[in-house]
């Protein structure tokens, strides 16, 4: 169970960073969120592909989801900035 969730972690860091890569410009969120986000993303992207499109028999490494993975987490990142920077406006 601790190593199930040191994994989710760290590849949650990692699909995190990659979506923050891929995004243009500067994103003004911490490292906890992006990494929250990035599991939030791979969690998103695992279950498109293997709960919808019904392809989790891949052995080894799921490329194809780890891209849907990195996508969901940036659509994420998008979403989360811009409630914060509404939220920090709205407050002006």
């Amino acid at each position: 169970m601790l190593t199930t969730i040191l994994i989710t972690v760290i590849l949650g860091a990692i699909i995190g960073a990659l979506a923050r890569l891929v995004l243009p410009g500067k994103q003004n969120i911490s490292t906890l969120v992006t990494v929250i986000l990035g599991i939030l993303g791979a969690l998103i992207g695992s279950w498109v592909w293997t709960g919808l499109l019904n392809k989790g028999d891949t052995s080894g490494i799921d490329w194809i989801a780890l891209i849907i993975g990195v996508i969901a987490a940036a659509v994420l990142i998008v979403i989360y900035e811009r409630v914060v920077a509404s939220r920090s406006t709205s407050r002006v």
